[in-house]
């Protein structure tokens, strides 16, 4: 079977978005041949059944250019020396655009359309794309596209040959934030905890990862950083730029604690990196609260992240050790990449 994939950006560097690299590399293993559109390309070492065309974003190219491509690679140019029609389902990887663009000419070309959408919100534009595909899949329980019936949940798809660690010592007391600085991570509920700590005497260090990625997101590090001097100052408190997506294992390994305080909804992957790499987690996500136990589940205040953070910097090393173990586990048993990549191939093929 040939396979059209289509998605945002491939680029093995990104430090968001490079995993999808390492997604099309196995996908690739499972089909005759795959040809992806993305809207904007860096650097990438693919298969050789493995054909790519970028809509031109890192050319500066404008939307209608985007468009114009879209609709020339996908229907109307020559991919592989052969007619563009040349393959045999779609693949459609978050953007719901794509599917809205192209769907009911893929519908009248007798064109699959799988999508994979994992938003916790949602429109009526959501919905026609949902319609127009013969499968949508998603990760969390609380993502839009949950409720329909075509909707399939998949496995988040670590890539446990490259983020399970053995022998993971890290630093005691090292607390990380590993992702793109914004508002909706709520680090600013992170910062106000570890003063609360530092007032309690409580020793760690806070590493956060990562960089804004608009104007809201630059004036908010520039707060978080003007209203924390003090902190970063006496140690406490570092601000790191992020690193590419293949380098963020070593990352992860050289800490103990990872935080992640985006709201209740989401299934970041970053949670399940993190442990797969023998960090203990700390988040706000009650789906996670059978698996990891309440003890990692926090709320949106500071006290309480306090309180967490507290008791797992101070928990015995048997008992930290014990819960790497487990939580390790249940990655490798319920969110490897070879799961997902065996489900996505199977529902694709059938």
């Amino acid at each position: 079977m040939r396979l059209l994939i289509i998605t945002q950006k491939v680029d093995m560097d990104d430090p968001v978005l490079g995993f999808f690299h390492t997604w099309i590399v196995k996908l690739a293993s499972k089909f005759e041949s795959i040809t992806v559109i993305c809207l904007e390309i860096g650097r990438f070492n693919l298969p050789t059944n493995v054909k790519i065309f970028s809509l031109g974003k890192e050319k500066g190219r404008d939307k209608l250019g985007y468009i114009f491509r879209f609709f020339n690679h996908s229907f109307f140019s020559r991919l592989r020396g052969q007619e563009s029609l040349n393959y045999d389902s779609v693949f459609v990887h978050m953007n719901q655009e794509y599917v809205l663009l192209g769907g009911l000419f893929w519908k009248i070309l007798s064109k699959k359309i799988y999508f994979w959408r994992n938003h916790v919100k949602g429109n009526i534009l959501t919905k026609i794309a949902v319609w127009l595909s013969s499968k949508v899949f998603y990760t969390s329980p609380q993502s839009f596209t949950a409720k329909f019936k075509k909707s399939i949940i998949m496995p988040v798809g670590i890539d446990m040959d490259r983020f399970q660690t053995t022998n993971h010592k890290s630093p005691k007391n090292s607390v990380l934030m590993l992702g793109r600085i914004s508002p909706i991570k709520n680090i600013h509920l992170a910062l106000e905890a570890a003063r609360i700590l530092v007032e309690k005497g409580v020793e760690f260090n806070l590493n956060i990862v990562g960089d804004p990625a608009n104007p809201e997101d630059i004036e908010y590090k520039k707060k978080l950083v003007l209203d924390n001097k003090d902190l970063i100052g006496s140690g406490y408190l570092n601000f790191m730029m992020s690193v590419p997506n293949y380098k963020t294992p070593e990352i992860y390994a050289a800490h103990e604690i990872f935080v992640n305080l985006t709201s209740a909804g989401s299934m970041d992957k970053t949670i399940l990196e993190s442990v797969a790499c023998g960090c203990l987690p700390l988040v706000i996500n009650p789906y996670f609260s059978s698996v990891f136990g309440q003890k990692m589940i926090t709320r949106e205040e500071p006290k309480n992240i306090a309180g967490k953070l507290e008791f797992w910097l101070n928990a015995p090393e048997d008992t930290k050790n014990e819960w790497k173990v487990k939580l390790q586990k249940y990655v490798d048993d319920n969110h490897g990449l070879d799961l997902l990549i065996e489900k996505l191939a199977d529902t694709i093929k059938k």
